[in-house]
């Protein structure tokens, strides 16, 4: 009686055997077991005349000043601190990121500048429509590696009410920064509080 034979198994196929190398290698890179999480810096901004606790005010949306949460420039529209190596390059400080997009915290920062300069009832929205309306585009909050400054710039925007509008470029730099989470987080804070406070005094002045 003859013994009965095992087929061999075939080999795979070059198509097929590179797509379940693939998934292995995506499998390994999505599963870690006893793996330390990355360090990982996370930065916000801070107001430095926020209102005291307790105040507060009232009234309508029609008399409120609107702070509209700006647009933002393609490098700080993402978590991560652009560095700007030279007029055509950008990279991203490593391990350090915000814990909201940029645009989002300077809203909040100048919303509270505001109320912290008594300038009545201050809301946060996209949804009004009329009063006076605070917003405009973020164009840097990051570093400057050839002037090794920490900069905020910001083109605001003024509704009023009646229809008329008026446009300005602010900016603050902090100079003599390195781009390491210790030095970059602070700095940025303070230039974007400049930033703020000039906002909220030309708001003001109307």
């Amino acid at each position: 009686m003859s013994a009965k034979m095992t087929p061999e198994p075939k080999p795979l196929s070059g198509l097929r055997a590179i797509t379940l190398l693939g998934l292995a290698a995506a499998l390994g890179g999505c599963v870690s077991i006893g793996a330390k999480v990355p360090a990982s810096t996370l930065l916000s901004l801070t107001s430095e005349a926020a209102p005291a606790v307790g105040s507060g005010s009232s009234g309508t949306l029609g008399e409120a000043t609107v702070v509209l949460e700006p647009t933002a420039a393609a490098a700080v529209s993402v978590l991560r601190i652009p560095v700007q190596i030279d007029a055509a390059n950008i990279a991203y400080i490593k391990g350090t990121q915000w814990v909201e997009r940029p645009a989002r915290a300077f809203q909040h920062l100048l919303a509270d500048t505001l109320r912290a300069r008594g300038k009545g009832l201050v809301v946060e929205t996209d949804r009004a429509t009329s009063g006076t309306r605070i917003g405009g585009q973020l164009l840097a909050m990051g570093f400057d590696a050839q002037t090794r400054k920490a900069i905020v710039r910001f083109d605001a925007m003024k509704w009023l009410p009646g229809g008329r509008i008026e446009t300005r470029r602010f900016e603050s730099t902090v100079s003599g920064v390195d781009p390491v989470p210790d030095e970059i987080g602070p700095a940025l804070n303070r230039a974007a509080n400049k930033v703020a406070g000039e906002i909220a005094d030309w708001v003001s002045a109307q």
